[in-house]
């Protein structure tokens, strides 16, 4: 493993539900993580985004259950830790945004408790050093009057302000690697922008490792320097930022870049949605699982399931007919 790779993931596999009948919704995905770089990874709901980063949290709860691959933390496979070294690295070398402050803060405790019992879990440090420790946080994600703030509970914040407490939450401890999981949704565009240059700079401060998950290709465009795009519990394209919105190979990946509009694109446009909807993964075709929406499907994309091929030095898709992808656009 490069020495730059801080996590990485090898055949991640997380089912739902019993070995028969069950679904899986993380199908034999891997990537890497990289000091100081952002991932962003991408697709529609339910193509698995957020169950990946549970799962490499383990966070994942019955009757869901990673049942194959590896979580390699720095070469050691966390899948292999006990329940006492996970909790150690969870908040300590790998800190998360959850996609909805409100349920993920206890509504009974305060913002500054809260942020001083993340540090106290993780170092050997009194309570009133920890207080004094998330004040420092929270006007360092931009809490205005942070000391008397940190004695506020949850439902005193707005949406803004809850993520920013947040975030404060996930770099307490200075961790690795960051995980946002849609830090932005239900915020208005211009506390999305701030919260997203804050998550950036806090990045770059920490050189740490970013995986963004998200569906705004806005928001890849101006963070990412990776991009995988997931479908139906896969990882069907894996490029740099460049390449992915210049060069894009799957089919899939082209389609939800025509979906996107632009502030300089024509109104009087139809919108281009993709048609029909993601399989069922209780039962998920055997071939291609965007073959029954692609217009580039072939026989062969019915018969067997493609795997990632490189094109390039840093770009991977899992398409029979990649090649002609980009020669048709």
């Amino acid at each position: 493993m490069s020495t730059d790779v801080v996590l990485e993931l090898r055949g991640l596999r997380t089912r739902f539900g019993p070995e028969r009948g069950g679904t899986v919704a993380v199908d034999g995905v891997s990537f890497a993580l990289r000091r100081g770089r952002t991932t962003a990874l991408v697709g529609e709901s339910g193509s698995g985004k957020s169950v990946t980063a549970l799962s490499i949290m383990g966070l994942i709860e019955p009757p869901g259950h990673v049942v194959a691959g590896e979580i390699l933390l720095d070469g050691r496979d966390l899948r292999r830790a006990g329940a006492r070294e996970f909790e150690g690295v969870r908040g300590s070398r790998i800190g998360m945004v959850f996609q909805d402050p409100l349920t993920s803060l206890n509504p009974v405790l305060t913002f500054g408790s809260q942020i001083a019992e993340t540090i106290r879990a993780h170092e050997p440090i009194s309570r009133a050093a920890a207080e004094q420790r998330a004040v420092r946080l929270l006007e360092h994600v931009g809490v205005v009057d942070a000391a008397a703030r940190a004695q506020d509970y949850p439902h005193h914040f707005s949406g803004g302000m809850r993520q920013r407490a947040l975030i404060a939450a996930a770099i307490a401890c200075r961790p690795d690697i960051i995980i946002a999981d849609e830090p932005t949704t239900a915020l208005d565009v211009t506390v999305q922008a701030t919260i997203l240059r804050l998550l950036h700079d806090l990045q770059q401060e920490m050189h740490a490792s970013l995986l963004l998950i998200t569906h705004d290709l806005g928001v890849v465009a101006a963070m990412a320097d990776d991009v995988l795009v997931m479908y139906a519990g896969r990882v069907v394209e894996r490029a740099d930022v460049d390449t992915l919105f210049h060069a894009p190979r799957h089919p899939y990946t082209r389609a939800l870049l025509g979906c996107a509009t632009g502030i300089e694109d024509d109104r009087r446009a139809p919108l281009q949605p993709i048609e029909g909807m993601p399989p069922d993964l209780r039962h998920p075709p055997p071939g291609c699982r965007f073959a029954p929406r692609c217009r580039h499907a072939v026989a062969a994309c019915d018969a067997a399931s493609p795997a990632l091929q490189p094109f390039g030095a840093a770009h991977e898709v899992a398409c029979h007919r990649a090649a002609e992808v980009l020669a048709d656009a």
